[in-house]
């Protein structure tokens, strides 16, 4: 007899997140539902996920800001319970260049998520949300109750709208839904299985890909935008967590909602409750890799904040979550993926 599994969606699903969570949501017993487009994202991620799996994940290609093709998936999955919510533009540069996209995108998606969702009456999503909406904070680490300030991007801002629809529609008179917001740090490294890492369209927008493209050659050098921030070395100050450790987050973010024991809406800082530097990054994954980096010191970026990291007190006491690799072995990973993809 087979298995019953408890159907969760999971829109980006074929992202870099959003697959390893997919992973991670199969292993802990559930049966995830992928939902993407590929605007951000490759199908071969969804092969990958088939490797380490040894299982098809049922796969809906579509824009999720496409009501009518998200009903369908609501129609053919009828026992949905619950919905993991990554699809989303995600870049700080690109969104101050591309700020319409970036509304359009990110709010619209989220707009008709809960639409459809409220349709067919599954009142249980996890939202990936982000350390932007804090902006520059007064004081570090951040904690859940620090105040969120005018965000520096328009995606920091999309991010911050979405909480308040969210919050809105949890409290709106009669509402049903039930939410956990998701305020994650800066995720990198790759499975261990070098199967699925993150894979970016084009130049890379985040650190760790331009450090592993670079060592690969593919790129000729790094810049670190600007190395005259108030922090010890003068580079950006970053709470970088290993993506499987984040995966695992929202999987336990899911069983607290299906188990009935979250408030209507909360809010948990995932991170590792560590800062590092730019420069940081750059020597350690040097040490990790045994790769000399080419690397230049470059202007400031536009929407970049000087520093964040997170406590992580709720989060460990709370959720239970606690993450388990160090920022040696996650960008060993990273290097161990860019080799694995052989380009």
């Amino acid at each position: 007899m087979t298995e019953q599994r408890t159907k969760i969606l999971v829109t980006g699903g074929a992202g870099y997140i959003g697959s390893h969570a997919v992973v991670e949501l199969y292993q802990a017993g559930f049966q995830p539902i992928i939902a993407d487009d590929f605007s951000n994202s490759q199908q071969s991620a969804l092969a990958g996920v088939r490797e380490i799996l040894g299982v098809e994940t049922p796969f809906y290609e579509l824009d999720v800001a496409d009501e009518a093709a998200l009903r369908r998936v609501f129609e053919a999955e009828k026992d949905l319970q619950g919905v993991i919510h990554f699809a989303a533009s995600k870049a700080v540069g690109e969104s101050v260049a591309k700020p319409l996209h970036y509304y359009r995108n990110n709010l619209g998606s989220l707009l008709s998520l809960l639409t459809v969702m409220g349709s067919f009456q599954v009142n249980n999503l996890v939202f990936s949300s982000s350390c932007t909406v804090y902006g520059v904070p007064d004081a570090l680490p951040v904690t859940e109750a620090t105040p969120t300030k005018k965000a520096n991007s328009p995606y920091g801002n999309t991010k911050q709208i979405c909480e308040d629809i969210l919050t809105d529609v949890v409290h709106a008179p009669g509402g049903t839904l039930r939410t956990i917001l998701l305020r994650y740090f800066n995720p990198i490294g790759a499975h261990e299985s070098a199967k699925i890492g993150e894979l970016p369209l084009g130049v890379p927008q985040n650190l760790v890909p331009f450090v592993t493209q670079t060592a690969a050659g593919i790129r000729e050098q790094l810049t670190i935008y600007g190395d005259t921030y108030d922090t010890p070395d003068g580079t950006n100050i970053r709470d970088y967590i290993h993506v499987v450790d984040l995966a695992k987050g929202h999987v336990v973010a899911v069983q607290r909602l299906l188990a009935g024991e979250s408030d209507n809406v909360e809010t948990f800082n995932l991170g590792t409750g560590r800062g590092n530097s730019v420069l940081e990054v750059v020597q350690t994954f040097e040490k990790a890799s045994g790769q000399k980096l080419n690397y230049r010191i470059g202007e400031p970026r536009p929407g970049d904040v000087p520093a964040i990291y997170a406590d992580v007190t709720k989060a460990t006491e709370v959720l239970g979550f606690t993450t388990e690799t160090s920022l040696e072995d996650s960008l060993a990973s990273a290097w161990k993926w860019q080799q694995a993809l052989g380009k």
